[in-house]
Parts: C-alpha cells; sequence; structure tokens
C-alpha cells in the first residue's frame, strides 16, 4: 500500500522521513512531519534513544489501513532538541543515576562515580548527555553543576534556558579553543581593511550592556555632505567557519536575554572583549560607510572591512538628553544624526512601513534577583537614531547581495522578510475596527499600510488605544530568515537582511561571510542555506520562549507581595475559559477564569467581537476594555497569576466601570540595583 503526503507525493515502504518527535504525557510518540497532513504514530519501544523535541528519522510502517494514522518506528536522531537536563542524582556505592524532572517521559541517565562533579544524593543538579549508543542500556551523564535549593530563582532561570534547549555554558573543547584567539592588531590585517581610527566614532547602548557590536562615525566632507559609518564587530574574523565555536555558535543560534542574566550564543571572551567595540580600543569591524546629505539623501555607498576606534561609550538615557538640552559631548554630532534619522523614518512610513509602537518591560532586581519594582520604557529618539542606521546598513547589504547572480540565479542568503498579513486574521480585525470608526482601505498591500498607520495615530490617547494596536500586532506575519526574497511588509522594504548584530545572533555572521566572499569575489554557494534559515528562525522562536517564560516568572514572583490586593486593568486576550488582564500599574497579565465568572452569570465567546458575554446578564467582558481585579494566586511552578474580577455593584459594565483607567500611564518603580539588557528589536 502506498501513503499520499500533503503535496501528493507517493511514499514507497522504503520511505524515511524526517520530523520532529513529540512525546506525550502518557508516553506516546508523534513525529510531526513538515508537509504531512497525519504526524506519524510511534509507541515507546520504537524510539530507538530519542528524546521528546528532537528532530528524528522514521520509517513508517507499511500495510496498515488507510483510514488509519501511520505508524513508524525511528531509525536514528538526526538532532538533538537539548544535550542538558535537571533531575535528580541517585547514588549508589560506585556509580549513580540522574531522574530528569520532566513533564515528557525521559529515560534515568547513567552517571559514573568519577562524572559526579561533587553531587551528593538526591541533590538538585543540571546533567549533560554524553552518549547513547546502540550497546548502552541507558543514556551516559555528566554532571555539569549542583542546583543550590536556597537560589530558587537560579533554579527557575535555568530550567527555562533547558526547557528551550539552550545549553548552560559551554564544553572545555570550545572554551580552549577561544583562549587561544588573540587580540592583537596586525600590520599585515590593517592594510586589508579601510583605516577609521581617526573618525570621530562612537556606541550607543543600554546601561548594562557589555556586549557594543555597532558603533557610528560621522565627520565632514569637503563637498558639504557628512560621512556616517555604520561599523559592526567582525565577529567572523575569530569565528572560523568549520570551526568548533562555529559549530556552536550555529546550534545556539541566537543570545537568550532573561531579566536577571544573558545566555550569550559565543562565550564571554568573543562577546565581551575580542569583538565588543570598547570606547578607547582598536577594533576589527564590517563597515557600511554613507555619503549623505544634510537633506537625508544618501549620495554613495561603501561596504567592507574596517578598523575603528571608539572615542566614547553613550548609553541610551545620556543621548536621549543631549537630543533634547542640544548640549554635552560631541553634541552637534549627535543631533545631526538624530536630525537624518528623523527624516530617515518619515520617509520609510511613506514608504509602507507600519510604525507599531513598542513598549519595554524591564524589572528592577535585588542583589539576589528578586524583582522589586517594574520600569515601563517607551522607545524614545535616542533608540530611533540608532534604530534607523542599523535598518539603512541591514537594508543596504541586503539590497547590494540581490543584485549578484551566478548563472542568472540569486545566490543563498539569509534574507530577513516578513509577508503580508493573512488574510484570515486581517478581515475579522478590519470588521473589529470599523464599531470603533476606524476604516481599511483594502485595494493593495501598501493600501493597508496606510489604513494601518493612519488607525494607529488617530487611535492615539483614545481608550481602544490598547486593543486596536495589540490586535493589529496579531495580524501581522511573523518575520523569519529565508533564501527565498519576498521583502519586509512592516519596514516596507524590498531588500532586508540582519548584519549589525553578530555577536547575538549567527544569521548576521552568515552575512559578514558571504558579503566578504562577494567583495573578494570568491563565492562559495551554501547549498544548506534553507536548511540554515530554518534552523534560525526555529531557535530565535525559542529564544522568544524562553525570554517570555522569564518575564512571566519574574511577573508571578512579584505579584505574590501583592495577593488579595486590587488593581485596573486592561483586557488583553479572551477565551472561551476566561479572559486576560494586564494591569495598568504594572505590566503584569493574568487570568479571570470562566468557572469563577459563572456565580455571576454563564458566559460565551463571541470571536467576531472579541469578547465574553454574559447569557442572562448582557454583561460583556471584551479585549481592551478595563476591569477591576483582585490578586488570588500566584504560582511560581506553573508561571500563572489567577485573578477574580472585582464586580461593580451597581451593575455598571466593565467598560463603564473603568474608562478612566485606559489612559492611565503606570508608574515608574524607584531604581534598581540591577537590571537588564533589552534584547533590541526583532524585526
Amino acid at each position: 500500500m502506498q501513503k499520499k503526503n500533503k503535496s501528493g507525493k507517493k511514499s514507497s515502504q522504503t520511505d524515511i522521513l524526517k520530523g520532529r518527535l513529540d512525546i506525550s504525557k502518557n508516553g506516546m510518540g508523534f513525529v510531526i512531519v513538515e508537509g504531512n497532513e497525519k504526524d506519524i504514530i510511534v509507541r515507546p519501544n520504537d524510539f530507538n534513544r530519542a528524546f521528546h523535541g528532537d528532530i528524528v528519522r522514521v520509517q513508517i510502517n507499511m500495510g496498515l489501513s488507510k483510514d488509519k494514522r501511520p505508524e513508524g518506528k525511528i531509525v536514528d536522531v538526526a538532532e538533538r532538541k537539548q544535550t542538558e537536563f535537571i533531575g535528580n542524582i541517585q547514588i549508589s556505592k560506585n556509580f549513580a543515576f540522574f531522574i530528569p524532572a520532566s513533564e515528557k517521559p525521559i529515560p534515568d541517565f547513567y552517571i559514573a562515580a568519577d562524572k559526579l562533579n561533587g553531587a551528593q544524593d538526591n541533590q538538585r543538579v543540571v546533567v549533560k548527555l554524553l552518549s547513547w549508543g546502540k550497546l548502552e542500556k541507558k543514556p551516559i551523564g555528566e554532571v555539569l553543576s549542583i542546583l543550590k535549593s536556597e537560589d530558587e530563582n537560579d533554579m527557575a532561570m535555568k530550567e527555562i534556558l533547558i526547557e528551550t534547549g539552550f545549553p548552560l555554558s559551554f564544553d572545555k573543547e570550545v572554551l580552549a579553543e577561544v583562549k587561544k584567539l588573540q587580540q592583537h592588531i596586525s600590520r599585515e590585517e590593517i592594510s586589508k581593511r579601510k583605516d577609521l581610527r581617526d573618525v570621530l566614532t562612537f556606541t550607543i547602548d543600554p546601561v548594562d550592556a557589555k556586549d557594543f557590536d555597532d558603533a557610528i562615525s560621522i565627520r565632514n566632507l569637503d563637498n558639504g555632505n557628512y560621512e556616517i559609518g555604520v561599523h559592526i564587530a567582525d565577529v567572523s574574523f575569530f569565528v572560523k567557519s568549520g570551526t568548533l565555536l562555529d559549530k556552536i555558535a550555529y546550534e545556539r543560534a541566537t543570545s537568550v536575554y532573561l531579566p536577571d542574566r544573558v545566555n550569550p550564543m559565543l562565550p564571554e571572551k568573543i562577546s565581551n572583549e575580542l569583538c565588543s567595540l570598547r570606547p578607547h580600543e582598536d577594533k576589527y569591524t564590517f563597515s557600511a560607510i554613507f555619503q549623505i546629505t544634510n537633506r537625508g539623501e544618501v549620495k554613495h555607498t561603501w561596504l567592507g572591512r574596517t578598523i575603528i576606534h571608539s572615542n566614547h561609550r553613550f548609553n541610551y538615557d545620556e543621548v536621549q538628553d543631549i537630543i533634547e538640552k542640544k548640549d554635552g559631548l560631541h553634541y552637534k554630532s549627535i543631533v545631526l544624526l538624530n536630525d537624518i534619522a528623523q527624516k530617515f523614518r518619515r520617509e520609510r512610513f511613506r514608504n509602507g512601513a507600519i510604525n507599531f509602537s513598542s513598549q519595554e518591560v524591564k524589572f528592577d532586581l535585588d542583589e539576589k534577583g528578586k524583582p522589586i519594582g517594574i520600569v515601563i520604557k517607551e522607545s524614545k529618539d535616542a533608540h530611533k537614531l540608532v534604530e534607523e542606521f542599523m535598518l539603512l546598513a541591514n537594508r543596504t547589504v541586503a539590497s547590494y547581495i540581490s543584485k549578484i547572480k551566478v548563472n542568472k540565479e540569486p545566490i543563498p542568503f539569509p534574507y530577513r522578510i516578513h509577508d503580508t498579513p493573512d488574510d484570515e486574521k486581517l478581515k475579522p480585525f478590519i470588521a473589529f475596527a470599523k464599531k470603533f470608526g476606524y476604516t481599511f482601505d483594502m485595494h493593495d498591500e501598501v493600501a493597508v499600510a496606510a489604513s494601518f498607520n493612519k488607525m494607529l495615530k488617530d487611535v492615539q490617547g483614545k481608550p481602544e488605544q490598547h486593543v486596536l494596536e495589540q490586535l493589529g500586532i496579531r495580524t501581522m506575519s511573523k518575520a523569519i530568515y529565508t533564501s527565498s526574497n519576498i521583502g519586509h511588509y512592516g519596514l516596507g522594504f524590498e531588500h532586508y537582511c540582519h548584519f549589525t548584530s553578530p555577536i547575538r545572533r549567527y544569521p548576521d555572521v552568515m552575512v559578514h561571510r558571504i558579503l566578504l566572499q562577494c567583495l573578494e569575489k570568491n563565492l562559495k554557494l551554501d547549498k544548506k542555506m534553507d536548511e540554515c534559515c530554518k534552523h534560525c528562525s526555529d531557535r530565535e522562536r525559542k529564544a522568544m520562549e524562553a525570554e517570555r517564560a522569564g518575564n512571566k516568572y519574574k511577573q508571578v514572583e512579584f505579584m505574590k507581595n501583592y495577593l488579595g490586593q486590587e488593581f485596573d486593568g486592561i483586557i488583553s486576550g479572551v477565551a472561551s475559559f476566561g479572559f486576560f488582564v494586564e494591569t495598568v500599574t504594572h505590566k503584569c497579565e493574568g487570568m479571570v477564569s470562566a468557572r469563577d465568572l459563572s456565580e455571576y452569570d454563564d458566559f460565551r465567546l463571541d470571536e467576531a467581537d472579541y469578547a465574553l458575554v454574559g447569557m442572562r446578564t448582557g454583561q460583556k467582558f471584551r479585549m481592551g476594555d478595563a476591569v477591576r481585579i483582585k490578586v488570588v494566586a500566584a504560582n511560581l511552578t506553573k508561571r500563572q497569576l489567577d485573578y477574580e474580577w472585582v464586580t461593580n455593584k451597581k451593575g455598571m459594565s466593565s467598560r463603564e466601570l473603568g474608562k478612566q483607567s485606559i489612559g492611565a500611564k503606570p508608574k515608574l518603580a524607584s531604581k534598581s540595583k540591577s537590571s537588564i539588557k533589552s534584547s533590541r528589536i526583532k524585526k
């Protein structure tokens, strides 16, 4: 018997398919193969040493009824989702077993006595999978670190990283390879680069940043124009293709920013020392240099390797202060750069970019990592200045590469693309926005973008601002990496890539290498580009999952201090099982369950109106409505906040109950003893 997948292609008896193994809580496995309508069932005895989340090759068992879901056996593991696990040690006389702490079934690991690294019986530990060969009955592991029970926060953050497949540390072999790398600036290497060490150059980053991967330079030209350079840490000079260091960087593909730590893509010696564009140090860079008029017109562009010397390290607050006061160190240059950036920004929106505003939620942490306050930060001119020049560099590199052809075909390259909105999401949103008086022109993609921008401008300060902004963002596709360039809809760019953050993103390293090959006319076409792009997109998605989980943990930890207290909130989501509320003051999201509301009325979901509606009372809880809630539970293990709706005894609707609080601004917490670096924009 032969089966057809979604594409209609027939599968023969010897077909081996590749997919991701999903193991249910009861132990049954399902291999999800892209393009196949049905998942492939795999029974526990046929896992063949695969864990939940692994990319596996599976052979389908033929001969089953066509009405049944296909079954198969795993042939081998193509890629491990994770190699580090958290759990407990059970020690015997000459060896130990490690019992992983996981909702998914994972076999115990065998730990030899010389691999315990000081772990005691029943301690919570991090263990690395060393091997699980065909002749080994159990996975073989080694204790990497011991988790101290008194440091609950540290354990929680490590568990989040491990759950999402990010190793907590670098292997000794990797660190040994890094140790051999030297900062020495050689005359031979300088001779191959444009020397810009005498040009005014500075970095602008968050106050607590340590890895400075971009700098901006500016100088006047005799023709009245300005030469503005965007200089990016030359990571590819140190991280050579094919090395162990490169392999590890590719596997991680991105740094992960949690509230109290950064889990870096590259070891600290590279990210914070060798490549970081620290002030008053000569550094190798890859640069995009522009000749620009005071009207913001780009007259000439140069791309290539450079050497720079940063004159100063600014943080965003310092630059914002200089912009506002028009005074301070290098103020004339900063004010000029800001003026040009503003012109770029206005031009982008005229050309179809969508102006979604964003807020950054940061936790103020004490010395033990406990949240003592929450600060809501808006994107200001200083952030937009850096953003516009980084966008210019990214767009310029992608445009240059797009023109290069081999045998009339575009070269494999990791473009950053953003597809147009999905009609299935867009149409109900447009119908919902119309209820508030906002209309959309659906004539074409440019018209939709213009309609979005008009709505985002007109809605400012109005009660419906929050809900329309949030729902508008949800209609958008996710930006991904791919070699099939379709442009970036949200930014309004025909060509776009990531070039400006190679310390924390692997696609930027790939872009640097390909750009250098093009400049040197020494192209090496990467036939696995699509596979690399998919991997980097997947890792980015996992990093975002980790960041959301870390933020949620801190929210729950913070709100534990307010059990029983009431707050104004905004409904941030609705579902058949209840509605989510984000507190106005702290931006902490929790859930009011439909079960708890059942004492008041029987509520049903109205999908078209993004609302829960009471069958008897007509009471409506609509996304964007203001409500009053009480904090009733804060579960750190589940990273879950439970709220209770505070009913209005006068019988007012939830919208009437809290219109005053919709426009309320959150209070800013006092300055912290420590805070985290923003993961910046994910465009």
